[in-house]
């Protein structure tokens, strides 16, 4: 028997970086197209609260990225852990919703849980168990009721993992990929002029630690292809820090931003040298070669040999195969960097095997019936309120 409260469905949900904001906005919009009426609040960024939701603090006093910088910032992150629980229980939410960032997320849903045991739990984006802290996922399905996965391959692991339900609700992204891709004359014959993307990061510590080598392995790579076009997609409020660092680079790539430009940039690019990140998947469904390359904080070094994972690259977990080279801190020096990226800017097997490999993702990531991501996990949301409400 129900005990909620008829009115508005009630949703909390809680984010704690920009990209968690994205999903949480998109499955907001799916809800109101559900539940027009429907009442979201927690801890919110710009997008969901252009649509409505009310949040407990700005989503920026917690998003913070790296070991290094979570441990400098850990009094505060704790204070609004508690802080974004006092304000849902207040609220009584029929649902909670905790997307991504699982080390201040799940904090906040396992605390509310205890003080609302009767409100259901769903997390959005299993935390990266396959690759390391496997133990999350049994803990989890102590307080979370189901997962929504946006990788193809999490609910196996999850099974495998004794985590909770699991189910792929695909990535955002398949529902942009005529963004990513481009149209007929739009991306020019390989030739003596190609386009090479350089991309070093979306957050200052990536740009800090990967600006220097990148800007050697580019001035290799225009040596070797002197009519390469250079494009760096900087993140907005970056771009000065990124000027900055072009100083020292002998080859200066023409600067775009925003999400436009930089899809714009990649429909047009032969290749790419890319930090590892959710970039990689966006230049794998535009179809653009690439080499990747990442050097983690110091802090996150010593826990490397604690990494349980065949690759850094989301599309190479995601076909099953390694077919991105990638290289982890000094294994990527600009040398190497330069030779593997030049090998994609001309034609040969390097650049036929990479192609071959990124026309699988479409199949991998697919989703039944021709099903959206943001429905798909809205639905699901919806499914889990209702098992909990007729077990009570």
């Amino acid at each position: 028997m129900s005990d909620r409260v008829p009115g508005p469905l009630r949703v909390a949900i809680v984010v704690g970086e920009e990209s968690g904001d994205q999903l949480g906005a998109g499955l907001i919009d799916a809800l109101r197209r559900r539940h027009p009426d429907c009442v979201v609040f927690g801890v919110a960024g710009d997008r969901m609260i252009a649509r409505g939701a009310t949040t407990a603090f700005p989503v920026s006093d917690v998003a913070v990225i790296g070991i290094g910088s979570i441990i400098a910032h850990v009094p505060r992150i704790v204070r609004r852990v508690y802080q974004a629980v006092d304000a849902i229980v207040a609220e009584r939410p029929d649902i909670l919703v905790a997307v991504d960032s699982p080390g201040f997320t799940h904090s906040v849903a396992e605390r509310v849980k205890r003080r609302l045991p009767e409100v259901p739990l769903v997390d959005y984006v299993s935390p990266s168990v396959w690759a390391w802290k496997a133990w999350r996922a049994p803990r989890m399905a102590k307080f979370f009721d189901h997962v929504l996965a946006l990788l193809p391959f999490e609910p196996d692991v999850h099974r495998r993992l004794r985590g909770p339900p699991c189910t792929y609700v695909g990535h955002p992204l398949v529902e942009r990929v005529a963004e990513l891709r481009p149209a007929p004359g739009e991306r020019d014959p390989l030739s003596e002029n190609p386009v090479l993307v350089v991309l070093p990061g979306s957050r200052r510590s990536e740009i800090k630690r990967l600006m220097a080598p990148f800007g050697e392995a580019v001035a290799r790579i225009a040596a070797a292809h002197p009519g390469v076009e250079v494009l760096l997609p900087a993140v907005g409020h970056l771009r000065a820090e990124i000027e900055a660092e072009l100083a020292g680079w002998p080859v200066k790539p023409r600067i775009v931003t925003g999400e436009a430009e930089k899809f714009a940039a990649f429909r047009r690019a032969h290749a790419a040298l890319a930090a590892s990140g959710t970039v990689t998947l966006e230049l794998g469904l535009a179809g653009v070669p690439m080499v990747v390359a990442y050097r983690v904080d110091p802090i996150a070094r010593m826990l490397k040999p604690l990494l349980r994972v065949p690759s850094i690259v989301l599309v190479n977990l995601i076909i099953g195969e390694n077919a991105i080279p990638e290289y982890l801190d000094q294994a990527g020096s600009p040398e190497v960097l330069a030779a593997d990226v030049s090998a994609l800017l001309r034609e040969g097997p390097e650049r036929a095997r990479q192609i071959e490999a990124l026309a699988r993702l479409d199949q991998a990531m697919a989703l039944p019936d021709g099903a959206q991501p943001s429905e798909l996990a809205a639905d699901i949301v919806l499914k889990t309120l209702a098992a909990a409400t007729a077990v009570r």
